[in-house]
């Protein structure tokens, strides 16, 4: 065990896929209206509450992942992902939103959910063509963190047709919708969100097949000195995730530099060619700190290696950089409010 301990720890990470913690609280949001409880629900795959209150927050797509796992095991409903849109104003994802609200039409709305749409969600591409009558707004998931593409999809799928509703003040339809994975057992609810639109399982791509037409379909209220504002702000924010702030940077260096020891301040600020209390400062002014990063990564990391059965909790502790288990164990109930035992036979119990 202790070789591949080794092995494991001596190569460094990729980096996370992310989405908007906008994304995330929408769903908990939804799903609270399911009689579900969302703070329970965070603690249970490890999201510290304080970074759902930051809107500039981002979290690992993987981190969603396993909430929809949850969600789903706690519900007892599989196909709960299709009534996000039902549950939520699709007009509340931040800026990507407010933008595709003041386009003048439909179609410019979608190219603006195609532009900006990694604002929202890093993990998905969503691309649009058209073929003779009808226009083709597709979906291709792109991220390998997303394990269970049913949920992805049909949330994307159905916030999307309830986005153009809701911009439109119409009840539009699609003529097909397409899902790249097979036909599960029950598609009552499926039919029932998409109906009367023909659905169509082991499809080469995930889409809503639109009329064509559809796209001049003026946007109810749209302000074309809005729209300039809220497009400076969407450039803004596409610029800041191709520049990772100085925070993600801090968090990829820990990933790299957890070797069996802790990571040390000195040590990040060295490989960021900064001072140590210039890196502080410039931490303190993204209202964080370097210890706070580093229990972010610790958490992160030990829900994900505790989902790993090969990984001893002892193991754990050392990939983390703990002195000792017993560190490891107290830290572990302070973010979560279990041990890791305790965290890890509920997982194998949902």
């Amino acid at each position: 065990m202790a070789t591949n301990t080794s092995s494991a720890i001596r190569s460094a990470p990729a980096a996370d896929h992310m989405l908007s913690v906008a994304s995330v609280n929408l769903v908990l949001f939804a799903v609270r209206q399911r009689g579900l409880d969302p703070g329970e629900l965070a603690r249970a795959v490890g999201i510290d509450p304080a970074r759902l209150r930051n809107p500039d927050e981002r979290l690992p797509i993987r981190t969603m992942q396993h909430l929809w796992q949850e969600i789903v095991s706690r519900s007892g409903d599989p196909s709960i992902a299709l009534s996000i849109g039902e549950l939520v104003n699709p007009l509340s994802f931040g800026v990507l939103a407010y933008v595709m609200m003041h386009c003048p039409n439909l179609g410019q709305a979608f190219q603006k959910l195609i532009q900006y749409q990694d604002i929202v969600c890093e993990g998905i591409r969503t691309s649009g063509r058209h073929e003779g009558s009808a226009y083709v707004l597709s979906l291709r998931l792109t991220s390998p963190d997303i394990v269970f593409p049913a949920y992805a999809v049909e949330s994307e799928l159905s916030v999307y047709l309830a986005a153009m509703r809701a911009l439109t003040g119409q009840a539009l339809v699609a003529r097909e919708v397409w899902f790249a994975y097979p036909r599960p057992i029950d598609t009552s609810q499926h039919e029932r969100v998409f109906g009367p639109a023909r659905l169509r399982f082991d499809a080469p791509e995930s889409a809503l097949v639109l009329d064509r037409a559809l796209l001049d379909t003026p946007i109810l209220n749209a302000s074309p000195g809005l729209f300039t504002l809220f497009e400076q702000q969407a450039n803004e924010s596409m610029k800041r995730l191709k520049t990772p702030a100085l925070t993600e940077r801090v968090r990829t260096e820990i990933l790299v530099l957890m070797k069996g020891e802790e990571p040390t301040l000195a040590a990040v600020a060295d490989r960021l060619a900064m001072g140590i209390r210039t890196l502080q400062l410039h931490l303190k002014s993204e209202q964080t700190s370097y210890q706070q990063i580093l229990d972010q990564v610790r958490r992160d990391m030990a829900i994900k290696h505790l989902r790993e059965p090969h990984f001893s909790t002892t193991d754990i502790a050392y990939l983390l950089g703990f002195a000792e288990p017993s560190v490891f164990f107290r830290s572990f109930r302070k973010w979560t409010g279990q041990t890791p035992g305790a965290y890890r036979q509920q997982l194998y119990a949902s």
